[in-house]
């Protein structure tokens, strides 16, 4: 398999990009890594690289600040904008990118396309949970707006992504909402959940947020706005209480011994919030293969993108959902 890697995206790019690369071609000698980028600036950064590791010369680079659509027109010869006409034309069977994330979105539609009977894809991270399952929810900032319509196929998405890639038999999908009740909410998920409730899936349905964490279900689903507060939330709630326990722990010399006991379990439990760990999230409803690394992401992020996209083509993901949305379709 063939994996393009977005070597200019992301804050510490390309070094970043050149680490995961690096550590993910000697540990997947099946996986041919291709990094696009400036060669003049990824040739140094490879040293000692496995035979399964090159380099896709690309000269421009799509900045955090540019304007996406603008950007993505402008700017053919860009890192991220060949990533993408490679996936479209089946030099490469996925791509991985940490860099502009509207810039991504507007790639994934205009350039690798949008897969047939999918009007919207879905930004689809994992959330960790309690129960060490995760939850994976979406969508999480792709889209602000969204209709009834792509919630539903959000849940259809979300658990042949959660079988092919988890192997979770019959995820169970729920729909994030203020209440448990199938009449609460908005507008928006009051219509949502009945088209839901139709779809092959195993609906659970309303879950609350209060409940995310402690694996109430297998998928998430809301809208862009809704599920990227939600992310942002949980992400800043983290880092606070990690902030307030490291305080804790440094007020006394009794704190301090507690700690040094402690400091293990808290590395575990850090490393279960890492969005390092789960490497990146898969933009599902694409034509090809798009997972979006954190913008933050280092050398280890990268490496477990680089594994989550080898997982899914094993999985033939996108086959697999294009092949269902399409029987859906049929069967209409």
């Amino acid at each position: 398999m063939r994996i393009a890697i977005d070597a200019m995206g992301g804050d510490h790019a390309p070094k970043s990009s050149v680490e995961g690369a690096l550590a993910a071609a000697r540990e997947w000698s099946d996986a041919n890594i291709i990094l696009v980028g400036r060669k003049q600036d990824l040739e140094p950064l490879m040293i000692n690289a496995p035979s399964n590791l090159s380099i896709h010369h690309a000269e421009e680079v799509i900045d955090a600040e540019d304007e996406p659509v603008k950007a993505v027109r402008r700017k053919k010869d860009a890192s991220m904008v060949v990533a993408g006409r490679m996936v479209r034309e089946g030099e490469a069977d996925a791509m991985i990118s940490a860099g502009n994330t509207g810039a991504l979105m507007t790639t994934g539609l205009l350039v690798v396309g949008r897969m047939e009977g999918i009007e919207r894809p879905a930004l689809a991270p994992m959330i960790p949970t309690l129960d060490g399952r995760g939850v994976l929810a979406l969508d999480l900032g792709a889209n602000m707006d969204a209709k009834p319509e792509h919630l539903a196929q959000y849940g259809l998405m979300g658990s042949i992504y959660r079988q092919k890639v988890h192997g979770i038999a019959k995820p169970r999908v729920g729909l994030l909402n203020v209440g448990t009740e199938a009449k609460k909410g908005n507008e928006l998920t009051k219509a949502a959940y009945p088209l839901l409730e139709e779809m092959p899936i195993e609906f659970v349905g309303n879950v609350e947020a209060r409940d995310v964490l402690t694996g109430a279900c297998d998928v998430l689903v809301c809208d862009g706005f809704a599920g990227n507060i939600l992310l942002k939330t949980l992400e800043g709630t983290a880092g606070a209480m990690f902030s307030l326990l490291k305080q804790e722990f440094t007020k006394s010399l009794k704190n301090k011994l507690a700690a040094a006991v402690l400091m293990p379990s808290m590395r575990g439990l850090k490393q279960t919030l890492d969005y390092k760990e789960h490497g990146g999230a898969p933009l599902l409803g694409l034509s090809g293969l798009v997972v979006k690394g954190h913008g933050s992401s280092d050398g280890e992020a990268i490496k477990n993108a680089v594994r989550q996209a080898r997982v899914a083509v094993q999985s033939r993901l996108t086959e697999s959902l294009s092949e269902e949305i399409s029987g859906k379709r049929v069967a209409e």
